[in-house]
């Protein structure tokens, strides 16, 4: 029997919720069984109570207020234990067409991807700003390059994943999931994809773009972050090479002159040389021992895949009981 659940991550959503959860499909083609999983990160107001009376499968309730990065994963593992084959994640704000929900999962349905994101024509969005629109295409065109994929929007939150692939996902930020997701299934070499998807008119402003250049700056210590966890040799020994190469330089302009003058002076470039190729040795090894680690964290997340595959499957055939 294949199981769909749609989760929706949610804090203090009260006042559109209803709208986004009436417009869920309960069937859809291909698929046996179609449930709503909800999840109250900390919500204070009636965020829960809404949930209830539109009859959703499943409310998780996280203690506090944890950030959409967390309530994302804890959805995950919760879609997982409750049995889900597919995952699909949609924003509470009604951003996303729900009737876009088979074109999204049509991809992994017919074996071709293991995550598919809901591409969002940008560029008609009118309530993106000019700069907005600008700063998502550079945004997206770094993702792109680090994760190796050729997904145009890459924060968009309508996405699906296989059951294999919501195991493979490890989110480390505490700011949001999009861009890290991406670039771990493009590290990891997992099959991904995108289709375009239609949107709603806002019902409120972005709580993620409240402050455009908080979110620049949070945006870009995830994408360094997660350069630095899959790819951190490179990261570590460029700039290492680099470093001791000037330095060697400045240091034969150094003895050049020491050896054809008069042996004195240049003493300034004797000091700067030093430093320069003591800094890059520095960082190529730093770039081993992180590569080092590196190799230890994917077979820490080997071992998390197994105990995850292992609790999942136990907890979904409880459930069927």
């Amino acid at each position: 029997m294949l199981k769909v659940i749609i989760q929706i991550p949610c804090f203090n959503e009260e006042e559109t919720l209803g709208i986004t959860l009436s417009q869920l499909p309960r069937t859809l083609s291909g698929v046996d069984k179609v449930e709503w999983l909800v999840i109250d990160d900390g919500s204070t107001d009636k965020t829960v109570d809404v949930a209830r009376s539109y009859g959703v499968d499943h409310i998780l309730s996280l203690p506090r207020n944890q950030g959409l990065a967390k309530a994302f994963m804890a959805g995950l593992d919760a879609s997982l234990k409750a049995g889900a084959d597919i995952i699909v994640n949609t924003d509470a704000d009604n951003q996303y067409c729900a009737a876009d929900i088979p074109r999204l999962i049509g991809p992994i349905l017919d074996g071709k991807a293991e995550i598919v994101i809901g591409s969002r024509a940008i560029s008609d969005l009118k309530h993106f700003s000019f700069t907005k629109k600008e700063l998502h295409k550079l945004g997206s065109l770094v993702v792109r390059l680090l994760s190796k994929t050729n997904i145009p929007d890459v924060s968009s939150g309508f996405r699906a994943m296989s059951r294999s692939a919501a195991l493979q996902i490890n989110v480390f930020s505490d700011y949001t999931y999009t861009h890290e997701m991406i670039i771990q299934a493009g590290q990891k070499n997992m099959s991904i994809t995108s289709v375009p998807v239609r949107t709603n008119e806002p019902l409120r402003p972005s709580r993620l773009f409240r402050n455009i250049w908080v979110y620049i700056i949070n945006a870009f210590v995830t994408i360094i972050r997660i350069f630095i966890l899959y790819r951190p040799f490179p990261f570590f020994a460029i700039p290492g090479v680099f470093s001791f190469c000037v330095g060697f330089l400045i240091s034969a302009r150094f003895l050049y002159f020491y050896v054809t003058g008069p042996g004195t002076g240049h003493i300034q470039s004797l000091i700067l040389s030093a430093i320069l190729m003591g800094l890059g040795f520095f960082l190529c090894i730093a770039g081993i021992l992180a590569d080092l680690t590196s190799a230890n964290r994917k077979l820490l997340e080997d071992i998390k895949w197994r105990i995850m595959n292992f609790e999942t499957t136990y907890f979904s055939r409880l459930m069927k009981r």
